[in-house]
């Protein structure tokens, strides 16, 4: 009994409570959304939700086996795990099978593994291990290079994969950055960037150029007698003249057609209603259909005539809308808040460095897919294929996430030990 208690009397059993409500939440709405009348039992293997419960079972053996591990593996193999994950990632560029347009899955048997979900808590490891070293300074340039490195490594090989969405997710680590020291100034730069990119989609390079001009116009005249302002606002302006220049070239060029059309459809460009936009569409009809208090468990219209693609992995919250309607559907929006408001809690509270930058990776890796994915499913972002974290079907992105989230865990049931 001493050791049971020595292993799990510091657990936040609060986040591991919100973990197995949402996994429960999830295996109900995938059995929902890919019910069979001819496969009825929520265990039956040869169906989704039969297989689902496989990898909830797993992913509880690996929760369990992360807390047994001595909490300074994961500081001290840090940078290994990183490597073995930046491996994967080449290995399945060449022995990979492709499955919906990406080749990032390795086949085993009957059953596929996605190294990106791994490379995720691999890349947060190795971030926190790298920022936590003696005399890291991000407002140094060459120590900022270094973690960026770290950071968009995984990226850059996951969008070789095909699959730009996963990649998308490694930007939030930026915000880690900002937390640890990194200049506001510089977290900004992708900002504006990403604001240039949108306005001029909609409008045009010369409007947005033309907006620009009389802005930096004002405000050379505000700060006239300041010439290093007006050096500064100048070249601020040369630069989003080229970043609004250069959409058109990574619009046609850099993006698929398929991305293309997702980003006109987005931002009404482009009607496509039986294409890009049938997806996103049929979904806003599921998620409206349920009312406030949705149309009840396995008498969904959407649900049951698959009229929803994908609808028990990325679409799987217009599932909760339309059977559970805005009840149901606000009931696990505040239930991923208060595990992220639980996780911040729990990431300022750590004693040392490595600890507290890898929980705020959690929790950033984890809002993004959150935001999005639901963003996606009501028109409000593109739909660029990622998970619900532990409610989406998938037996790789469950683990991935279950890893993410445990060794925190066991790094926060850690931190008295730490003086």
């Amino acid at each position: 009994m001493r050791i049971r208690n020595s292993i799990f009397q510091n657990i936040d059993w609060w986040v591991i409570m919100i973990y197995y409500l949402l996994i429960l939440m999830g295996w109900i709405n995938i059995y929902a959304a890919v019910y069979d009348d001819a496969h009825q039992s929520i265990f039956d293997m040869t169906q989704r939700y039969g297989k689902q419960i496989v990898w909830i079972g797993f992913a509880s053996i690996v929760a369990f086996l992360i807390i047994l591990l001595d909490a300074k593996f994961y500081e001290g193999f840090s940078f290994v795990i990183y490597v073995l994950t930046i491996t994967l990632l080449l290995s399945v560029l060449v022995g990979g099978k492709e499955i919906a347009g990406s080749k990032s899955w390795f086949q085993i048997g009957s059953f596929a593994i996605q190294p990106a979900e791994f490379a995720k808590f691999a890349t947060a490891l190795a971030l926190a291990k790298y920022l936590s070293m003696p005399n890291i300074n991000l407002k140094n340039i060459a120590d900022l290079i270094k973690a960026g490195i770290i950071i968009f490594t995984p990226a850059i090989l996951v969008i070789l994969q095909n699959d730009t969405g996963s990649a998308l997710v490694y930007t939030v680590l930026i915000f880690v950055l900002y937390r640890e020291g990194m200049s506001g100034t510089l977290l900004l730069i992708p900002l504006s960037i990403a604001l240039i990119f949108i306005f001029t989609i909609l409008f045009g390079s010369w409007m947005i150029i033309s907006v620009l001009a009389a802005v930096t116009l004002f405000l050379v005249f505000l700060f006239r007698k300041q010439k290093r302002a007006i050096f500064s606002l100048l070249a601020i302006f040369v630069i989003s003249v080229g970043v609004s220049y250069s959409v058109n070239y990574t619009f046609q060029n850099i993006l698929g057609a398929h991305q293309r059309t997702r980003i006109n459809v987005l931002f009404g460009k482009e009607i496509d209603l039986h294409g890009a936009g049938y997806n996103v569409h049929q979904s806003k009809i599921a998620i409206g259909s349920g009312r406030v208090y949705g149309k009840g468990f396995l008498k969904g219209t959407q649900t049951k005539f698959n009229f929803v693609p994908e609808q028990s992995t990325d679409f799987i919250f217009c599932t909760v809308g339309e059977e559970w309607g805005f009840l149901g559907s606000s009931m696990v929006v505040i239930l991923f808040l208060v595990l992220f408001t639980r996780l911040i809690y729990l990431a300022e509270r750590q004693r040392d460095k490595f600890s507290r930058v890898y929980g705020y990776g959690v929790v950033g890796i984890l809002f993004f897919h959150f935001a999005i994915n639901i963003a996606m499913t009501i028109g409000l972002a593109p739909v660029i294929g990622i998970p619900l974290p532990f409610f989406s079907y998938g037996g790789s992105s469950l683990w991935g996430f279950t890893i993410l989230l445990f060794i925190f865990l066991k790094l926060d049931a850690n931190r008295k030990s730490i003086y």
